[in-house]
């Protein structure tokens, strides 16, 4: 099993680390989404440079997980750029969707892998 949670967490630190420098470098041709409504979106995304941002944490969050360090640290922060994936193909662009669901599988393979540092988010307070 201890396998299986290296190869999660090195491909979806490969996939990050490569889209995150794609969004600088452009060395992937990006293909306009044939959706009226996902190229309007992508389009003010791009305007903004709200996607620098969204590029810096793929880029920063794929090393990390790369190099195994600060796992948690870069799952939590990924997770928020995923949801954001997920529903962007979910609701815009359905043709990407089966790569969603593979990026979301090898986020939970990883964060299973190191749960104990999220098991605290789990727990219920009672307070008086």
């Amino acid at each position: 099993m201890k396998i299986t949670f290296v190869a999660a967490r090195t491909l979806l630190g490969l996939i990050f680390t490569v889209f995150g420098l794609n969004g600088f470098l452009q060395f992937l041709p990006l293909q306009a989404p044939p959706e009226a409504l996902a190229l309007q979106f992508v389009t003010a995304l791009a305007a903004s440079h709200y996607m620098v941002v969204v590029f810096a944490l793929e880029l920063g969050t794929g090393v990390l997980l790369l190099a195994n360090r600060f796992v948690p640290l870069a799952l939590t922060l990924l997770a928020p750029v995923i949801v954001n994936i997920v529903l962007f193909h979910l609701l815009m662009a359905p043709a990407g969707l089966p790569v969603a669901i593979v990026v979301t599988i090898l986020w939970m393979l990883t964060a299973y892998s190191v749960r104990p540092a999220f098991q605290a988010l789990f727990h219920t307070s009672v307070h008086a």
